[in-house]
């Protein structure tokens, strides 16, 4: 699928949807974080396609988005709420992953959009976040865009590939470090990260018990860059006291390294969607991978979760009712 690229707040903007080949159930607004895209959503929007209208977007500055707008959170939160305005959706479901959860956040807190629920993924909203290299990169852009090519490639892989509890396949690798490679890539990378910063988080931490909308957290047991204590801290934020997911043996990737599970957990908080094999053509652009995804899995981390997850048996599957109840990353 290629994108439809529209023109949002003077930054054009990729984006996809996907839609059943009946009448659809309802909206789904797929978030990414970074230095992702809407790559990392693939295979669970060709999941959730078999019943709902799926819309996902590469936040300029990412995915096939162009590199030279703004990318700070604030400017991010006001594009999508003009988004989800210029897509016509009346109280979408929302699901977002790492810094998509403050995008998703900011846009209904701060500038009051609506949404039906929200399903947050390893969500970056509370203090503290941002690894040491992260912070290390935020103060020093300028040093990192200039290294050269070979010692840029070989810190990215590594950097990405550390967000999964396990090494991702070569292919995902490639997908998730080829946009920051390259004359316009590499500065790009450093430039995203100096732009973000916890500054543009905490307005949202003091409004989060303001949430007018039922909320769901899903997180990675084994996420390195965010730990699991951080999925409780932000459960006791929101009113009524949100369910938790834990993924078992999964990082901070979980849309790609557990993409069955994911799929599985959002489709019973659409109320038993039909998500297990997937609707429709994959094509190319945009889900790709999903194709190559299904068939390889995600290394060893996700081996033990990305089988079919039956109601009923979801520890044995990996997943895990959290209660808040005693968890610790």
């Amino acid at each position: 699928m290629e994108p439809e690229f529209v023109d949002i707040g003077g930054a054009r903007t990729a984006t996809y949807v996907l839609t059943p080949d009946g009448e659809s159930a309802g909206d789904v607004v797929l978030c990414h974080g970074t230095p992702w895209s809407a790559q990392v959503w693939a295979e669970v929007a060709w999941r959730l396609s078999c019943s709902h209208r799926v819309f996902l977007w590469d936040m300029p500055g990412y995915g096939r988005s162009p590199k030279n707008a703004p990318v700070d959170l604030c400017t991010q939160m006001r594009r999508f709420a003009t988004l989800v305005s210029h897509w016509g959706l009346d109280q979408p479901h929302v699901v977002a992953h790492d810094i998509g959860a403050a995008v998703a956040l900011g846009a209904h807190l701060l500038h009051d959009v609506d949404y039906a629920d929200l399903f947050l993924w390893d969500a970056v909203v509370l203090d503290p976040w941002g690894s040491p290299f992260f912070r290390l990169v935020a103060q020093h852009a300028d040093v990192f865009s200039q290294l050269p090519a070979a010692l840029h490639t070989a810190l990215l892989d590594e950097y990405i590939s550390g967000a999964a509890n396990d090494r991702l396949t070569i292919t995902w690798l490639d997908t998730l470090t080829r946009p920051w490679r390259g004359a316009t890539g590499q500065p790009a990378f450093y430039r995203q990260i100096a732009a973000l910063t916890p500054t543009h988080t905490r307005p949202l931490t003091a409004r989060l018990s303001r949430t007018r909308c039922p909320v769901r957290i899903g997180w990675g047991a084994e996420d390195p860059w965010l730990p699991l204590k951080q999925a409780y801290n932000l459960q006791s934020q929101f009113p009524g006291t949100p369910k938790v997911i834990e993924l078992k043996d999964v990082g901070h990737l979980a849309p790609v390294e557990a993409p069955q599970a994911v799929a599985h957990a959002i489709g019973e908080w659409l109320e038993g969607a039909s998500v297990g094999q997937g609707c429709g053509d994959l094509g190319g652009g945009l889900v790709e991978v999903g194709e190559e995804v299904a068939a390889e899995g995600v290394g060893g981390g996700a081996g033990g979760v990305g089988g079919d997850v039956e109601g009923g048996d979801d520890a044995a599957a990996g997943v895990v009712d959290g209660d808040g109840d005693g968890a610790e990353a």
